[in-house]
């Protein structure tokens, strides 16, 4: 089958690789048939490459039909159209019965100190093969993945993989109060996404900050308040929300942006240096160091109101890394993080696709492209190029 397989430092490559099969008797082959490049993949392609080898399957975001099952399979069934949650998630242990599908006691990572296993992402998190290719094994066929209906696109499905379920937990986690108001840092997939669902849940004054034109036009239609971070810089911003909320700042703030934030040149620095390092020291610096950019973190603390709540959905990657404790401690702030439990918020997100799509699931992608030109799109995704929000591959 054909695979987009990691090389190196902004090297990716579309590969002939070995047809996954059923290696346990709960597995099921699923046959791609549109599969996501998600921003936490250009983490992969920009800075995580310690925890990666030659070859690895990249991809998180992924749907298709069943073409195998394994014997003790019982839910789904061969033909069946199913999305792939991209927690590797067994949904009977402890933590699963908990919606902690992200902390699944039988695939967390324990020689890496790590949570659920994850499709196509590095040693930290299994190194699983990942659903950017033609064929997809899926453990734990009869409670990991969502069957959905026929008829719809599934430009519309697709999304329950990643971008739907860490938008939804990420507004939830903010728990914004009835009148209440929320800002949005970083308008990509799911920073757009948080401020769609925001919007459906009532939250009455959303406001989204990036410094990417489109970004901030496709929100602005939505009935977003904009500000652009590259116009008004920190400060400019941090005012601005404060005269939209009386004065005190959003109820709550979600970063959507992560450890690939701009404006942090020390901490930009160092990622470019830890990339240059030798495996495993680089490996070793990352887990000891602080080498994240923080700029969106901190501009999150500077922005929310005393009492506030931030709501991270950025991944961050390093240990050691500076936070700003004085500031938070003294505004009394309350911080909610973590990897999207997906199947813990699959009932409340499949009628949303299903009768109507009021998020605008359909028309979210911008780009649809064959899985061959997987290189050039992570490319132009890294760079903001032609307008890209959302890429979705057809293998």
């Amino acid at each position: 089958m054909k695979a987009v397989t990691w090389h190196g430092r902004r090297d990716v490559r579309v590969e002939t690789v070995p047809d996954p099969g059923i290696e346990q008797p709960t597995d099921v082959i699923v046959e791609v048939t549109t599969t996501g490049l998600c921003g936490s993949d250009l983490h992969l392609y920009e800075v995580l490459g310690p925890f990666l080898d030659p070859g690895d399957i990249l991809g998180h975001e992924a749907m298709g039909v069943v073409r195998e099952t394994g014997p003790d399979v019982r839910s789904v069934a061969v033909g069946d159209r199913v999305v792939v949650p991209f927690n590797v998630s067994c949904g009977t242990c402890f933590m699963c019965g908990q919606g902690l599908h992200s902390q699944c006691e039988t695939t967390q990572v324990r020689d890496q100190g790590s949570g659920a296993a994850l499709f196509g992402y590095t040693r930290l998190y299994g190194q699983v093969p990942g659903g950017q290719a033609e064929l997809l094994r899926v453990p734990f066929g009869d409670t990991l993945p969502i069957v959905v209906p026929e008829g719809p696109p599934d430009d519309r499905f697709v999304l329950l993989s990643d971008v739907l379920p860490t938008a939804w937990q990420a507004v939830r986690y903010a728990d914004v109060p009835d009148g209440g108001s929320l800002a949005v840092l970083g308008l990509g997939p799911i920073g757009d996404m948080c401020a769609r669902i925001a919007h459906h849940l009532g939250i009455e004054t959303v406001i989204g900050v990036d410094l990417v034109p489109e970004r901030l036009r496709r929100a602005r239609e939505r009935g977003v308040h904009t500000l652009d971070l590259d116009d008004l810089g920190a400060d400019g911003v941090v005012a601005a929300a404060r005269d939209l909320t009386d004065g005190r700042g959003p109820h709550a703030v979600i970063d959507a942006v992560g450890m690939e934030a701009h404006g942090s040149p020390v901490a930009s620095a160092a990622q470019r240096m830890t990339g240059m390092l030798p495996d495993a020291l680089a490996a070793r610096m990352m887990t000891t160091a602080g080498v994240d950019r923080l700029g969106a973190l901190r501009l999150a603390v500077d922005l929310v109101r005393r009492g506030g709540t931030i709501s991270l959905s950025g991944v961050y990657g390093g240990m050691a890394d500076p936070m700003p404790l004085l500031t938070m401690f003294d505004k009394q702030l309350t911080v909610r993080m973590g990897q999207a439990n997906v199947r813990r918020w699959t009932a409340d997100l499949l009628p949303l696709l299903t009768d109507g799509d009021p998020l605008g699931a359909e028309g979210f992608a911008t780009h649809h492209l064959p899985l061959d030109e997987a290189p050039a799109a992570y490319a132009m995704f890294q760079k903001k190029q032609d307008n890209v929000v959302k890429v979705l591959f057809r293998p």
